[in-house]
């Protein structure tokens, strides 16, 4: 069949159905995967179809016929809400657990009623707006509060000099306003199951990017309380109980007993032993601890003296290990008695 021909009857094929895969057009057809992808991209680039969703995922569509995302958007009285019960809500007006394979719809699950949870005990705002979109590419929600802001009410819990701090704090793991009724565990995991989340709040903007596999901090215009904003693949393939085995694997009785720092968001040079001790506060907590160096430039002999001996020499049941350093950083762990990996 010539090449226009088959486009001709790819075209005819998704608009008869209304949609198709490359795997449904392959089967129908009788082609590969990789043929149907060059002509799809060839009817793509000519805007005669639109494509939604990645991977073996996507979806293809007559370009006047593409879906329009399905929504969800109200605002809620914080005093006495129930975040699992809003989750069941918004869970049948989206029609979420046939939507959704199970993998997807289990980690929307737990990311949106951690995060709305936060808002409720730790926000000290009087309402949330949230908000929940479906498309065919992902599910991605936004919960936004007026109340202290995240940054603020971590650093004034916890007695740090500032919001730059209480976001270091924060990607350690473990750390909560309320370690009575908290474990400090939702963000952690959340940011590690999520395709990206956001936290916004005041003039810091925190986002981790599993995608990319990194976080990146910026400083947008002052905004009052926080803003979260979560999005989730529909053909992430994660499961969230590996999510969970990673940093609360059997070893540990399952619980959240290891931690991953990015090193990189404290600054790009380390030389001092109080740049050293800022890093590892509150980090005898946890039982396994592992330092990504990329992108930190330098170490110090103080600053790696202080982590890698001085800590270890305190904490002989906490292993410490360094992920990703270069020449010269992983000189510097060398000269201090420790390992890289």
């Amino acid at each position: 069949m010539a090449g226009s021909r088959t486009r001709e009857a790819i075209f005819d094929h998704i608009k008869a159905k209304g949609s198709a895969t490359s795997t449904d057009l392959a089967e129908r057809l009788k082609m590969s995967r990789q043929a149907v992808n060059l002509h799809l991209k060839r009817l793509l680039d000519s805007g005669r179809i639109v494509k939604t969703g990645s991977t073996r995922a996507a979806r293809y569509f007559p370009a006047d016929k593409a879906p329009a995302p399905e929504t969800f958007a109200t605002l809620f009285t914080l005093e006495g809400l129930d975040e699992a019960k809003v989750y069941e809500h918004v869970a049948i007006v989206l029609n979420l657990a046939r939507q959704l394979r199970p993998n997807v719809e289990s980690i929307v699950h737990y990311a949106f009623t951690e995060m709305l949870n936060n808002a409720i005990d730790h926000s000290k705002a009087g309402h949330c707006r949230v908000k929940v979109r479906l498309d065919a590419a992902k599910l991605a929600f936004e919960i936004k509060d007026g109340g202290l802001g995240v940054f603020h009410s971590i650093a004034d819990k916890h007695g740090l000099p500032d919001e730059q701090a209480a976001m270091i704090e924060l990607i350690k793991g473990k750390t909560t306003t309320m370690p009575e009724a908290h474990s400090g565990e939702g963000i952690f995991f959340t940011s590690r199951a999520a395709d990206r989340l956001v936290l916004r709040s005041h003039k810091t903007q925190m986002e981790w990017n599993r995608v990319l596999d990194d976080v990146f901090v910026s400083v947008p215009r002052f905004t009052r309380g926080t803003t979260v904003e979560c999005e989730i693949r529909r053909d992430s393939r994660l499961n969230l109980k590996d999510v969970f085995g990673e940093f609360a694997p059997e070893e540990f009785d399952f619980e959240f007993q290891k931690t991953r720092v990015l090193v990189k968001l404290l600054g790009r040079d380390y030389v001092s032993r109080s740049e050293a001790k800022r890093l590892l506060l509150n980090l005898e907590k946890f039982v396994e601890i592992e330092l990504d160096m990329r992108g930190v430039r330098q170490l110090g002999q103080g600053f790696a003296d202080e982590v890698f001996r001085v800590f270890a020499s305190k904490h002989p049941d906490i292993r410490l290990r360094v992920l990703n350093a270069d020449a010269n950083v992983a000189a510097m762990v060398r000269h201090a008695g420790a390992t890289t990996t």
